[in-house]
Protein backbone atom coordinates (compact mmCIF):
# COMPACT_ATOMS: atom_id res chain seq x y z
CA UNK A 1 0.00 0.00 0.00
CA UNK A 2 1.12 3.58 -1.06
CA UNK A 3 0.50 6.26 0.83
CA UNK A 4 0.73 9.92 -0.54
CA UNK A 5 -0.49 13.50 1.07
CA UNK A 6 -0.27 17.04 -0.25
CA UNK A 7 -1.56 20.24 1.18
CA UNK A 8 -4.27 22.67 -0.36
CA UNK A 9 -6.05 25.46 0.91
CA UNK A 10 -9.86 25.69 0.66
CA UNK A 11 -11.39 29.42 -0.39
CA UNK A 12 -14.25 29.87 1.20
CA UNK A 13 -16.96 32.00 -1.32
CA UNK A 14 -17.36 34.74 0.95
CA UNK A 15 -15.23 35.57 4.79
CA UNK A 16 -16.87 33.81 7.43
CA UNK A 17 -17.33 34.78 10.38
CA UNK A 18 -18.06 32.90 14.01
CA UNK A 19 -17.41 33.79 17.00
CA UNK A 20 -13.44 32.15 17.22
CA UNK A 21 -12.91 35.05 14.65
CA UNK A 22 -13.31 35.48 10.46
CA UNK A 23 -11.88 33.54 7.75
CA UNK A 24 -11.27 33.19 3.66
CA UNK A 25 -9.96 30.12 3.33
CA UNK A 26 -8.83 26.92 5.22
CA UNK A 27 -5.97 24.64 4.82
CA UNK A 28 -6.60 21.56 4.19
CA UNK A 29 -4.30 18.14 3.93
CA UNK A 30 -5.43 15.42 1.44
CA UNK A 31 -4.15 11.84 1.99
CA UNK A 32 -4.62 9.07 -0.27
CA UNK A 33 -3.84 5.59 -0.16
CA UNK A 34 -2.94 3.21 -2.64
CA UNK A 35 -2.77 -0.46 -3.59
CA UNK A 36 -3.65 -2.33 -7.19
CA UNK A 37 -4.40 0.62 -9.57
CA UNK A 38 -6.83 1.73 -6.70
CA UNK A 39 -6.85 5.50 -4.38
CA UNK A 40 -8.79 5.75 -1.27
CA UNK A 41 -8.89 9.73 -0.24
CA UNK A 42 -9.40 11.51 3.10
CA UNK A 43 -8.22 15.19 4.38
CA UNK A 44 -8.34 17.34 7.43
CA UNK A 45 -8.16 20.81 7.87
CA UNK A 46 -6.15 23.59 10.16
CA UNK A 47 -8.81 24.75 12.18
CA UNK A 48 -6.97 27.14 14.58
CA UNK A 49 -9.22 26.63 17.61
CA UNK A 50 -8.45 23.25 17.95
CA UNK A 51 -4.75 23.82 17.52
CA UNK A 52 -3.98 21.86 14.31
CA UNK A 53 -0.77 22.35 12.80
CA UNK A 54 -0.65 20.67 9.40
CA UNK A 55 3.49 21.16 9.33
CA UNK A 56 3.33 18.47 12.42
CA UNK A 57 1.05 16.33 10.65
CA UNK A 58 3.30 16.24 7.48
CA UNK A 59 6.45 15.20 10.06
CA UNK A 60 4.28 12.26 11.41
CA UNK A 61 3.14 11.06 8.57
CA UNK A 62 6.96 11.07 7.22
CA UNK A 63 7.54 8.70 10.46
CA UNK A 64 4.59 6.67 9.79
CA UNK A 65 4.86 6.42 5.71
CA UNK A 66 6.75 3.18 6.19
CA UNK A 67 4.44 1.32 8.75
CA UNK A 68 1.48 1.96 6.54
CA UNK A 69 3.31 1.12 3.00
CA UNK A 70 4.16 -1.92 4.82
CA UNK A 71 0.69 -2.87 6.14
CA UNK A 72 -1.26 -5.52 4.19
CA UNK A 73 -4.53 -4.86 3.60
CA UNK A 74 -7.26 -5.88 5.75
CA UNK A 75 -10.85 -4.96 7.04
CA UNK A 76 -10.75 -1.03 7.48
CA UNK A 77 -11.89 -1.90 11.19
CA UNK A 78 -8.68 -3.96 12.07
CA UNK A 79 -6.50 -1.48 9.92
CA UNK A 80 -8.23 1.81 12.55
CA UNK A 81 -6.52 -0.71 15.56
CA UNK A 82 -3.33 -0.54 13.90
CA UNK A 83 -3.69 3.36 13.26
CA UNK A 84 -5.36 4.07 16.81
CA UNK A 85 -1.48 2.57 18.19
CA UNK A 86 0.27 5.04 15.80
CA UNK A 87 -1.43 7.60 18.97
CA UNK A 88 -2.34 10.12 16.34
CA UNK A 89 -4.35 13.49 16.63
CA UNK A 90 -7.94 12.70 15.97
CA UNK A 91 -7.66 15.22 13.01
CA UNK A 92 -4.87 12.72 10.79
CA UNK A 93 -6.83 9.68 12.21
CA UNK A 94 -9.94 10.53 10.71
CA UNK A 95 -7.92 11.57 7.30
CA UNK A 96 -6.17 8.24 7.13
CA UNK A 97 -9.45 5.96 8.10
CA UNK A 98 -11.62 7.86 6.06
CA UNK A 99 -8.90 7.00 3.24
CA UNK A 100 -8.78 3.41 3.90
CA UNK A 101 -12.41 2.74 3.79
CA UNK A 102 -12.51 4.77 0.28
CA UNK A 103 -9.81 2.74 -0.61
CA UNK A 104 -10.66 -0.98 0.66
CA UNK A 105 -14.73 -0.06 -1.22
CA UNK A 106 -13.18 0.33 -4.33
CA UNK A 107 -10.92 -2.80 -3.62
CA UNK A 108 -13.84 -5.00 -3.15
CA UNK A 109 -16.23 -3.48 -5.41
CA UNK A 110 -18.08 -2.64 -2.10
CA UNK A 111 -20.65 0.90 -1.02
CA UNK A 112 -19.40 1.84 2.52
CA UNK A 113 -23.07 1.32 3.21
CA UNK A 114 -22.55 -2.43 1.75
CA UNK A 115 -19.80 -3.06 3.56
CA UNK A 116 -21.76 -1.57 7.18
CA UNK A 117 -24.88 -2.84 6.06
CA UNK A 118 -26.57 0.39 6.11
CA UNK A 119 -30.26 0.98 4.35
CA UNK A 120 -30.11 4.66 3.89
CA UNK A 121 -33.77 4.62 3.49
CA UNK A 122 -33.51 8.25 5.16
CA UNK A 123 -31.08 10.53 5.05
CA UNK A 124 -31.92 14.47 6.82
CA UNK A 125 -31.88 17.72 4.75
CA UNK A 126 -28.26 19.36 5.82
CA UNK A 127 -28.53 23.04 7.14
CA UNK A 128 -26.93 25.91 5.87
CA UNK A 129 -24.47 27.67 7.79
CA UNK A 130 -25.65 32.18 8.32
CA UNK A 131 -22.11 33.49 9.48
CA UNK A 132 -21.81 36.38 12.10
CA UNK A 133 -23.36 39.42 10.67
CA UNK A 134 -26.47 42.04 10.96
CA UNK A 135 -29.58 40.89 11.55
CA UNK A 136 -30.94 42.40 8.60
CA UNK A 137 -27.95 40.90 6.44
CA UNK A 138 -28.89 37.46 7.94
CA UNK A 139 -32.55 37.69 7.39
CA UNK A 140 -31.68 38.38 3.62
CA UNK A 141 -29.23 35.61 3.07
CA UNK A 142 -31.91 33.32 5.06
CA UNK A 143 -34.66 34.34 2.56
CA UNK A 144 -32.94 34.12 -0.25
CA UNK A 145 -31.11 30.91 0.26
CA UNK A 146 -33.05 27.55 -1.58
CA UNK A 147 -31.87 25.69 1.56
CA UNK A 148 -34.88 25.15 3.90
CA UNK A 149 -32.82 24.47 7.17
CA UNK A 150 -30.42 27.49 8.02
CA UNK A 151 -27.77 27.37 11.24
CA UNK A 152 -27.44 30.97 12.33
CA UNK A 153 -24.27 31.66 13.79
CA UNK A 154 -24.33 34.00 16.73
CA UNK A 155 -22.14 35.90 18.85
CA UNK A 156 -23.80 36.62 22.55
CA UNK A 157 -27.50 35.90 22.09
CA UNK A 158 -29.57 39.13 20.90
CA UNK A 159 -33.01 38.25 22.21
CA UNK A 160 -34.85 40.67 19.55
CA UNK A 161 -32.81 39.21 17.09
CA UNK A 162 -34.25 35.52 17.82
CA UNK A 163 -37.91 36.32 16.99
CA UNK A 164 -37.20 37.65 14.00
CA UNK A 165 -34.98 34.62 12.96
CA UNK A 166 -37.80 32.35 13.30
CA UNK A 167 -40.28 34.51 11.47
CA UNK A 168 -38.35 33.63 8.47
CA UNK A 169 -40.54 30.57 8.56
CA UNK A 170 -37.24 28.32 7.87
CA UNK A 171 -35.92 25.50 9.95
CA UNK A 172 -33.48 27.78 12.25
CA UNK A 173 -30.82 26.48 14.68
CA UNK A 174 -28.73 28.76 16.36
CA UNK A 175 -25.04 28.02 17.02
CA UNK A 176 -22.98 30.48 19.30
CA UNK A 177 -19.52 28.83 19.35
CA UNK A 178 -19.62 28.92 23.39
CA UNK A 179 -20.46 32.57 23.05
CA UNK A 180 -23.69 32.25 25.21
CA UNK A 181 -23.73 32.99 28.61
CA UNK A 182 -25.47 31.53 31.86
CA UNK A 183 -28.24 33.93 31.76
CA UNK A 184 -28.58 33.51 28.10
CA UNK A 185 -29.68 29.99 28.18
CA UNK A 186 -31.47 30.73 31.29
CA UNK A 187 -33.75 33.02 28.98
CA UNK A 188 -33.71 30.29 26.25
CA UNK A 189 -34.60 27.38 28.39
CA UNK A 190 -37.05 29.27 30.34
CA UNK A 191 -39.08 30.36 27.39
CA UNK A 192 -41.66 27.92 25.52
CA UNK A 193 -40.68 29.79 21.87
CA UNK A 194 -37.36 28.03 21.75
CA UNK A 195 -38.64 24.75 20.31
CA UNK A 196 -39.21 26.71 17.78
CA UNK A 197 -35.46 26.13 16.91
CA UNK A 198 -34.28 22.96 15.30
CA UNK A 199 -31.06 22.66 18.05
CA UNK A 200 -29.41 25.53 19.93
CA UNK A 201 -25.58 23.96 19.39
CA UNK A 202 -22.71 24.57 22.25
CA UNK A 203 -24.20 27.63 24.00
CA UNK A 204 -21.14 27.72 26.94
CA UNK A 205 -17.69 27.46 26.95
CA UNK A 206 -16.09 23.77 26.60
CA UNK A 207 -17.03 22.33 30.07
CA UNK A 208 -19.34 25.06 31.65
CA UNK A 209 -22.63 23.17 30.34
CA UNK A 210 -24.08 22.76 33.53
CA UNK A 211 -26.02 25.03 33.64
CA UNK A 212 -28.19 23.31 30.93
CA UNK A 213 -30.77 21.41 31.37
CA UNK A 214 -32.72 19.17 28.32
CA UNK A 215 -35.51 19.10 29.91
CA UNK A 216 -36.47 22.85 29.58
CA UNK A 217 -37.44 23.71 26.30
CA UNK A 218 -34.49 23.91 24.39
CA UNK A 219 -33.02 21.11 21.93
CA UNK A 220 -29.10 21.80 23.02
CA UNK A 221 -26.32 20.08 21.27
CA UNK A 222 -23.04 19.65 22.13
CA UNK A 223 -20.29 20.04 19.37
CA UNK A 224 -16.85 21.19 21.48
CA UNK A 225 -18.48 19.39 24.48
CA UNK A 226 -18.47 15.77 23.15
CA UNK A 227 -15.58 15.01 21.55
CA UNK A 228 -15.85 10.79 21.75
CA UNK A 229 -17.70 7.87 23.63
CA UNK A 230 -16.57 9.01 27.07
CA UNK A 231 -18.31 12.00 27.48
CA UNK A 232 -21.50 10.65 26.42
CA UNK A 233 -22.89 9.45 29.89
CA UNK A 234 -21.85 12.92 31.73
CA UNK A 235 -23.44 15.30 29.38
CA UNK A 236 -26.91 13.48 29.33
CA UNK A 237 -28.59 15.71 31.76
CA UNK A 238 -27.47 18.92 29.75
CA UNK A 239 -27.96 17.99 26.28
CA UNK A 240 -30.36 16.38 24.22
CA UNK A 241 -28.27 16.10 20.92
CA UNK A 242 -24.95 15.54 19.89
CA UNK A 243 -22.80 16.84 16.44
CA UNK A 244 -20.40 14.09 15.71
CA UNK A 245 -17.76 15.44 13.22
CA UNK A 246 -15.40 13.03 11.59
CA UNK A 247 -12.33 14.69 11.95
CA UNK A 248 -13.24 15.31 15.81
CA UNK A 249 -13.72 11.42 17.10
CA UNK A 250 -11.03 10.14 14.26
CA UNK A 251 -13.07 8.93 11.32
CA UNK A 252 -15.31 6.85 10.17
CA UNK A 253 -14.97 3.85 12.19
CA UNK A 254 -15.24 5.81 15.86
CA UNK A 255 -18.24 7.45 14.50
CA UNK A 256 -19.85 4.32 13.63
CA UNK A 257 -19.12 3.36 17.77
CA UNK A 258 -20.07 6.88 18.86
CA UNK A 259 -23.24 7.22 17.18
CA UNK A 260 -24.50 3.67 18.16
CA UNK A 261 -23.53 4.78 21.50
CA UNK A 262 -25.40 7.88 21.85
CA UNK A 263 -28.80 6.09 20.61
CA UNK A 264 -28.76 3.84 23.54
CA UNK A 265 -28.18 6.97 25.77
CA UNK A 266 -31.18 8.59 24.21
CA UNK A 267 -29.35 11.37 21.88
CA UNK A 268 -30.42 12.76 18.66
CA UNK A 269 -27.70 13.06 16.74
CA UNK A 270 -26.24 15.40 13.83
CA UNK A 271 -23.68 14.87 11.54
CA UNK A 272 -21.68 17.61 11.02
CA UNK A 273 -18.72 18.81 9.49
CA UNK A 274 -15.42 21.29 9.14
CA UNK A 275 -14.91 23.73 6.27
CA UNK A 276 -14.36 20.78 4.10
CA UNK A 277 -13.86 19.90 -0.06
CA UNK A 278 -16.13 16.75 -1.40
CA UNK A 279 -13.81 14.59 0.37
CA UNK A 280 -14.34 14.69 3.69
CA UNK A 281 -18.55 15.85 2.79
CA UNK A 282 -18.75 12.09 1.24
CA UNK A 283 -17.37 10.61 3.95
CA UNK A 284 -19.91 12.45 6.00
CA UNK A 285 -22.73 11.54 3.84
CA UNK A 286 -21.66 7.88 3.99
CA UNK A 287 -22.79 7.88 7.50
CA UNK A 288 -25.79 10.20 7.41
CA UNK A 289 -28.64 7.47 7.32
CA UNK A 290 -27.71 6.86 10.93
CA UNK A 291 -28.53 10.43 11.87
CA UNK A 292 -31.39 12.61 13.04
CA UNK A 293 -29.57 16.02 11.36
CA UNK A 294 -27.26 16.74 8.96
CA UNK A 295 -24.77 19.82 8.71
CA UNK A 296 -22.81 18.97 5.80
CA UNK A 297 -22.46 22.60 3.53
CA UNK A 298 -18.72 22.90 3.64
CA UNK A 299 -17.82 21.96 0.19
CA UNK A 300 -20.69 24.10 -0.31
CA UNK A 301 -19.08 26.95 1.09
CA UNK A 302 -15.74 27.10 -0.96
CA UNK A 303 -14.95 28.07 -4.41
CA UNK A 304 -12.54 25.77 -5.65
CA UNK A 305 -13.80 22.43 -4.87
CA UNK A 306 -11.13 20.09 -6.06
CA UNK A 307 -13.03 16.73 -5.71
CA UNK A 308 -16.46 14.95 -6.57
CA UNK A 309 -18.67 11.95 -5.08
CA UNK A 310 -21.30 12.35 -2.37
CA UNK A 311 -22.44 15.81 -2.62
CA UNK A 312 -25.39 18.04 -0.97
CA UNK A 313 -28.43 19.89 -3.37
CA UNK A 314 -30.42 22.58 -1.76
CA UNK A 315 -29.89 20.55 1.54
CA UNK A 316 -30.49 17.58 -0.31
CA UNK A 317 -28.14 14.58 0.41
CA UNK A 318 -26.95 12.68 -2.73
CA UNK A 319 -25.39 9.46 -1.77
CA UNK A 320 -22.70 8.21 -4.59
CA UNK A 321 -23.78 4.82 -5.58
CA UNK A 322 -19.62 4.46 -6.74
CA UNK A 323 -17.47 1.63 -4.27
CA UNK A 324 -16.21 2.79 -1.08
CA UNK A 325 -16.89 6.45 -0.80
CA UNK A 326 -17.12 7.13 -4.32
CA UNK A 327 -14.53 9.05 -4.21
CA UNK A 328 -12.49 11.23 -7.52
CA UNK A 329 -10.54 14.30 -7.84
CA UNK A 330 -11.52 16.84 -10.70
Amino acid sequence: MKIEWKRTRLKLKETFSISYGSYDFRDALLVSLSEDGKTGYGECVAINYYGINLDEFDEILKKIQPLIEAHGIVHPKVFFEFLKGLNLHSFLLSALDCAYWDLYGKLTEKTFSDLNDLSNNYLPESSYTISIAGIDEQIKKIQKSEWNKLKVKCKGLNRENIYKLLDTGKGISLDSNTSFSDEDCEFLQGNEFSKNFLYVEQPRPVGEYFILNKSKNVNWMADEDCQDITYLEKLQPHYSSINIKLMKCGGLTPALELISEAKKFGYRVMIGCMTESSVGISAGIAISGLCDFADLDGASLISNDFAKGSFVEGGKLILSEEPGLGISLL
